[in-house]
């Protein structure tokens, strides 16, 4: 009997754990415009089947709720079509307050929306949208888990400054 439980245990510990980090970066530029509004950001990782993998962040109006601060999310439109509108605002853990420019940091360590994840590719998604002011896509490719420590960006042109992932098993 202790030999099996032995043998059953080593095999536990030998299997691969599909756990991994994500460290997300997105700076967000200081535009000269006249009547300067926060943009509102979704970032989400999609499948090669364009459908959406995890939610993982959603920033918006939060303290304008109640004056409609929730009315301005059909502007992020490619994530309000795939998972926006099915989703309830606010949402806990992944919900929260519009950004000022500047860099800005989201870590996923052991993240549950991240767990879950099958092994594969996927793409990185923000967008970026702004009241009186544009709205930007960028498209980060990448494998997960990943097999080692990996840096990737992508830079904007309006909306978003440079957005970097670095992943690591």
């Amino acid at each position: 009997m202790r030999i099996l439980l032995s043998v059953g245990l080593s095999g536990l510990m030998a299997a691969p754990s599909l756990a991994a980090d994500m460290e997300i970066s997105i700076d967000i530029p200081k535009l000269d415009v006249a009547e300067y509004h926060k943009p509102y950001v979704a970032i989400w990782l999609e499948g090669p089947d364009k459908k959406v993998a995890a939610n993982l962040a959603v920033w918006y109006d939060v303290a304008n709720r109640k004056q409609e601060g929730d009315k301005w999310l059909k502007d992020l439109r490619q994530w309000w079509r795939r998972t926006g509108r099915e989703l309830k605002v606010p949402a806990d853990g992944l919900t929260s307050a519009t950004r000022a420019p500047g860099s800005h940091t989201i870590k996923f360590e052991d993240s549950a929306a991240l767990k879950d994840l099958a092994s594969g590719q996927y793409e990185l998604v923000v967008e970026a949208a702004r009241e009186v002011g544009g709205r930007e896509v960028l498209r980060i490719p990448l494998q997960w888990p990943p097999k080692e420590g990996t840096s990737l960006n992508a830079k904007g042109e309006h909306e978003l400054g440079t957005v970097a992932v670095n992943v690591k098993p």
